[in-house]
């Protein structure tokens, strides 16, 4: 299995603080890797560095290396270009709520100049369909996106992101504002899309991490700390750190 994403020395800062301090990690292909640690440890600014995201924040900046198919994302290439192939959904659905439903998955060809209309609803069908919401919305197309339910409109979310045709999806917590039921459609389906894209997923959820990832990056202040296949990093891991944190048993800052 190759890899698609390779980070090299990632190290990134807001203004004079250092929130990455050295990643290195390579992510295969049509994998779901998990990203997992303390609130603040920099998992979703480790992300964000990955469709140069991150670089957007004022007093923001960024070193290392982070390739694509060994195509370096900051070095020659444009931040559009990468969020075109790099798509991200966010910890809440951010939805146009005064938008139909149609357009808010269209939103992003439509800004990049796609004007057919036939197309733009085939695009909406198909990925409305990857996302298993065809089904549910199809009689509302061009109603408020607004009136559907939290699951519903993080589905959108993830079809909106799928319409630019995507070769990694990254996820930050796209399920913590969710309830169980709809978790859990969010979770088999990012099983089901995994066929076709690379995910990383940012999760506080040990459970959901163990249950959906094929791997799992384990940081603590801005450093990666381990890094491996998702069951040997939960039932073997290396490093006590690592240990406490899944198991929740004392600090895991400490060794």
């Amino acid at each position: 299995m190759s890899f698609k994403l390779q980070v090299e020395e990632l190290q990134a800062w807001y203004d004079d603080q250092q929130v990455l301090k050295g990643i290195n990690l390579s992510v295969r292909a049509n994998s779901i890797t998990a990203v997992i640690g303390p609130s603040g440890c920099g998992k979703s600014t480790f992300i964000r560095c990955l469709n140069r995201m991150h670089e957007v924040v004022p007093g923001a900046r960024v070193a290392g290396r982070v390739c694509i198919d060994e195509v370096n994302i900051y070095n020659g290439i444009s931040p559009v270009e990468v969020r075109r192939r790099v798509g991200m959904v966010f910890q809440s659905p951010n939805i146009f709520p005064n938008m139909s439903i149609l357009h808010n998955v269209v939103a992003g060809l439509s800004l990049n100049g796609v004007r057919n209309k036939k197309l733009l609803e085939e695009k909406a069908e198909y990925c409305l369909k990857q996302v298993g919401l065809w089904e549910e919305v199809k009689d509302r197309l061009h109603g408020a996106a607004g009136g559907l339910s939290s699951g519903q409109l993080q589905r959108v979310c993830i079809a909106r992101a799928l319409a630019v045709e995507p070769e990694v999806l990254l996820m930050d917590e796209p399920c913590s504002a969710l309830d169980p039921i709809a978790s859990i459609r969010i979770e088999e389906l990012m099983r089901e899309l995994k066929e076709k894209y690379t995910i990383v997923l940012v999760t506080h959820n040990m459970q959901q991490a163990a249950r959906v990832s094929d791997y799992t990056a384990f940081l603590c202040q801005g450093e990666l700390i381990e890094y491996g296949s998702t069951p040997e990093v939960f039932i073997r891991p290396r490093d006590r750190r690592t240990e406490n944190y899944i198991t929740g048993r004392g600090d895991s800052v400490a060794v």
